[in-house]
């Protein structure tokens, strides 16, 4: 498997914030503002699903990646700058560098990172006073019970996503094809057309994310660990069978997709059942104490 390591310089600091006030100033939620307008431009009912709702789901959810690769890539978590806000602020159990025996894969690990921790800072930055806190994050019981869920390991026996490099795709590979359904299954919620560019732009960055994680597995030939992983999601979405895994040694499935050649979406309830690893959404799993927002 060749990779390109070859790479255009990331984005400067600079241009990161002068994106983000650009952003805030085209979504109207400056200081000032947290009023978000429907289509029609009339505010929406207080019972209403704001864009702010579902921007703080997607922050919540990118706390947990940025908290699970920041961790694995660089050792840290993010700033404490960069977690506050509205709700219960939590505490991130479990992470630490991951030792990676291939260079490319520690380099990918480390974009990626750096995308998701953009990411949070992005969200936070178009979100003001409205921004929710990060909630309470388990990165050492969730890998377990989901690695068991999956079959991947026994009763009473532990999956360490630190451990090594393998352990870490696998771990990656739990909840990165999540974040790409999770943003499409959004993208009818949001009003805001300067807002959908934005998230249909995490979208695809979500998307490039994924297809690294299921390429690099396909590569070391990992096709049953992935679809157990991928068996284990499809069981706690619902009645949905919308999740596959990465092929076989003699096909490849490295973008999933409808009949169209078009990703999938899922729904609030279904991303949480997910990331709760419970069917009926009980809180738990990677969120001992649930997200917070409107849809907490």
């Amino acid at each position: 498997m060749t990779h390109t390591t070859d790479k255009t310089p990331r984005p400067a600091v600079l241009d990161l914030e002068a994106g983000r006030r650009a952003f805030i100033r085209a979504c109207g939620l400056g200081a000032a503002g947290a009023a978000v307008f429907a289509a029609t431009g009339a505010a929406p009912a207080a019972a209403a699903t704001t864009d702010l709702d579902v921007l703080n789901f997607a922050l919540n959810l990118e706390y947990l990646e940025a908290e699970f690769y920041v961790r694995a890539a660089f050792g840290r978590g993010l700033a404490s700058g960069d977690i506050s806000g509205t709700g219960r602020l939590g505490g991130v159990i479990g992470g630490r560098k991951v030792t990676f025996a291939t260079k490319n894969i520690r380099l990918y690990a480390e974009e990626i990172a750096d995308d998701e921790e953009k990411h949070v800072k992005l969200l936070r930055g178009a979100l003001g006073s409205q921004r929710v806190a990060r909630p309470a994050i388990n990165l050492t019981d969730s890998f377990t019970a989901a690695a068991q869920a999956a079959g991947l390991i026994g009763e009473g026996q532990t999956f360490d996503a630190f451990a090594n490099e393998t352990n870490f795709l696998l771990a990656a590979y739990i909840f990165e094809d999540v974040g790409v359904t999770a943003y499409k299954g959004a993208a009818p919620l949001l009003a805001n057309k300067a807002l959908l560019e934005t998230a249909a732009g995490i979208l695809a960055v979500e998307a490039y994310h994924a297809g690294v994680i299921r390429t690099i597995l396909f590569g070391l030939g990992l096709f049953d660990a992935a679809q157990a992983i991928s068996n284990a999601r499809d069981s706690l979405d619902g009645a949905s069978e919308i999740d596959q895994g990465i092929g076989t040694a003699n096909k490849a499935n490295l973008v999933p997709t409808d009949a169209f050649g078009v990703a999938f979406s899922r729904s609030v309830p279904q991303v949480k059942n997910i990331v709760y690893l419970s069917p009926t959404g009980a809180k738990g799993g990677f969120f001992p104490s649930g997200i917070n927002g409107a849809f907490a």
